[in-house]
């Protein structure tokens, strides 16, 4: 089907019957998700706009429980996204169809935006992500909004002031007295630019030196992360024996992009070996319990991977489990006195159980420390989590996330951390102020309502 076959039989659908139509923009799948929370809020209010969407970077499969519409071609290219952080993928990518992908995108949105002009429509676009998305949206002609979601001041400085780095070529990030570059800046403060939305307080308050339509609504990334049971309830009159006698809780976070998260699942089985050989040494924590570690595996990987990971280094599928999560089919497994569970389906129980994260992913990884609580990383070799990417994400998250050069060394820094409490309090607080309070999405989406309708 051609792009403007598609764009018909959407613009034409009997179901279309409000005032603003809004076009999406979103250039990977974490974005899209993030569009798609947003968009939830947006449908539940009054004279909801009609919604379409285009994902740049993907299939945007996030937009199909919401039965939005897309407007023109999608393709996965073979880099998955991550063409910042390897050149070579960027080469793979345009070997792979990116620049042909790239000017049909662009002409489809050009034509959405002709078709409601011609038809009386209002139109708007919402661009999610980073500069991709929002120079589309400046190019269409159309008023638009932002929510950046790729770039944060922290990745530069903190409260106090810059960073102190090692790389000369790093004083690029900020040379013009932001993470955001001047072109990028000039794209923001547009008189058809209604909106930006960055993803915390530190970012926002640069971006309005410089009087762009920046708001402090939070990060939808902290949305929709309730777990299954009642929070605090480990909190009863006897709470303090019950936190001597319970587990310590590592919950582990590989990553979703095969194949390179069955490589970060093997380093990190070298990590849960040296946390238990840690813990069984005198003078760990307060925890006199046993251990266990919460696998929070992506839907996208094949489970019996790490099932025969877990085999081969001597763990045993047992009956028992020491933690109850919303999943009847977790799987699991058993090795002196330690438990791994791997589950599928109870993804926001493992973020809330979990009293630290042995992490080695990106959004995962963000929300964890967004909770509260602090997570050890261990750089693999991408294409995502490389050391690249992992250096980075640490500036962005601050002391919440602790390097380690080598899997080893993660029961070392365990049997520190929680010898610390006055450390992990400073991480605890690090991690709400960097991510934010949940809630942003109905914020965001009230705020759009009346800046574009």
């Amino acid at each position: 089907m051609s792009d403007i076959l598609r764009l018909s039989l959407a613009l034409n659908s009997p179901a279309i019957t409000s005032a603003l139509r809004l076009l999406v923009l979103s250039n990977g799948h974490g974005e899209d998700v993030i569009a798609v929370r947003i968009l939830q809020e947006l449908q539940q209010l009054p004279n909801a706009p009609d919604i379409f969407a285009l994902p740049i970077v993907g299939e945007g499969h996030a937009y199909q429980q919401l039965n939005i519409p897309l407007i023109g071609s999608v393709r996965t290219m073979p880099s998955g996204g991550f063409i910042y952080m390897d050149g070579r993928q960027l080469v793979r990518d345009v070997r792979g169809g990116l620049l042909q992908l790239t000017r049909s995108q662009i002409k489809a949105v050009r034509t959405w935006v002709n078709l409601q002009k011609k038809s009386g429509h209002k139109s708007a676009i919402l661009a999610v992500g980073d500069i991709v998305p929002l120079l589309f949206a400046w190019a269409s002609g159309a008023n638009y909004a932002f929510i950046g979601t790729a770039k944060s001041e922290y990745y530069v400085r903190d409260e106090v002031g810059l960073l102190q780095r090692k790389s000369k070529a790093s004083r690029w990030e900020s040379f013009s007295g932001s993470v955001y570059h001047p072109w990028e800046r000039w794209l923001m403060s547009r008189p058809h630019c209604k909106a930006i939305f960055p993803r915390d307080s530190l970012t926002t308050e640069i971006l309005k030196k410089w009087s762009i339509p920046a708001f402090d609504l939070g990060n939808p990334m902290m949305d929709g992360l309730e777990p299954s049971f009642p929070q605090g309830r480990f909190y009863r009159g006897d709470a303090e024996q019950q936190e001597i006698i319970r587990p310590l809780i590592v919950t582990l976070l590989p990553g979703s992009r095969p194949p390179e998260a069955y490589g970060n699942w093997e380093q990190i089985m070298v990590a849960v070996s040296s946390v238990m050989e840690s813990y069984s040494k005198p003078g760990l924590l307060s925890h006199t319990g046993s251990i266990v570690f919460l696998g929070a595996i992506a839907s996208s990987l094949d489970l019996n991977i790490l099932r025969q990971s877990l085999h081969s280094l001597g763990w045993y599928l047992c009956s028992e489990s020491p933690v109850q999560i919303s999943d009847k089919n977790a799987l699991t497994f058993k090795s002196k006195n330690a438990y791994t569970i791997l589950t599928q389906q109870a993804y926001n129980d493992c973020l809330h159980l979990g009293d630290l994260a042995i992490a080695m992913a990106g959004t995962a990884t963000e929300q964890f420390i967004g909770l509260g609580k602090p997570a050890i990383a261990i750089p693999g070799n991408g294409p995502q989590y490389n050391p690249g990417f992992a250096e980075a994400q640490s500036r962005l998250l601050g002391s919440s996330l602790i390097l380690v050069e080598q899997a080893a060394q993660v029961g070392q820094v365990v049997r520190s951390l929680f010898n610390d409490p006055d450390k992990l309090q400073a991480m605890a607080d690090n991690g709400f102020r960097r991510m934010g309070k949940p809630g942003a999405a109905r914020r965001i989406a009230e705020c759009l309502q009346n800046r574009l309708g």
